[in-house]
């Protein structure tokens, strides 16, 4: 095939990015410590109708909203993805997403691990990362830490992390977040997007 030097380079499409894992996995401050790099990407903030912890803030880590106004958008058709998680909801608003994606910017959210597996159904071309720590031991400790949490609580999480564990194969990378070492998960994340845009055959997003 012949091709000219401009054409044999590809254009750089933006990228769908999930960053999902079990409970405690670390995903929170994963996106927190990517926001800190000042990076030319969108994150999407999802909503939720859990009460926000100590140290959230409604519109920056979360859009915490009541039950009532949820379901309201669900009927309305405006989340990418929605899912009940324990006795809360999470959604991604789609509009997010698209206005983003329209700017020429990749998209990072996160999402459960059932979730990603819907986000997976529907956008094949969004690239998954399962975000773990790097021993059971250390999950256990992270979950241990969250306050309010009684010991019958954190063994349910446990077990829902166990089965969760079973959604691996539908991601495309794995990356470890070890006890006290962010930056290397956050390396690692950034490494990945920068294979992503690399690739001969580029991903297209889905919206």
């Amino acid at each position: 095939m012949d091709l000219s030097f401009s054409n044999a380079i590809p254009h750089t499409e933006p990228l769908i990015i999930i960053i999902s894992g079990p409970s405690a996995a670390g995903k929170d401050s994963v996106i927190h410590a990517l926001r800190d790099r000042n990076l030319p990407i969108h994150f999407v903030i999802t909503a939720n109708t859990r009460r926000p912890r100590p140290g959230e803030e409604d519109g920056k880590d979360y859009f915490f909203i009541t039950r009532e106004k949820f379901r309201e958008m669900i009927k309305r058709g405006e989340f990418l993805e929605h899912s009940k998680v324990y006795t809360d909801y999470k959604g991604v608003p789609k509009e997010q997403v698209r206005l983003a994606l329209a700017s020429g910017k990749d998209v990072v959210f996160r999402v459960d691990v059932q979730g990603a597996a819907k986000v997976r159904r529907l956008c094949p071309e969004a690239v998954l990362i399962f975000l773990l720590p790097s021993s059971e031991e250390a999950l256990r400790e992270r979950i241990a830490a969250r306050p309010g949490d009684k010991a019958e609580d954190i063994q349910v999480r446990m077990n829902t992390i166990r089965k969760e564990l079973g959604y691996l194969d539908k991601f495309d990378y794995l990356v470890i977040n070890p006890q006290g070492n962010l930056e290397v998960a956050v390396d690692d994340i950034l490494a990945i997007i920068s294979a992503e845009h690399h690739r001969v055959h580029q991903r297209k997003a889905c919206l």
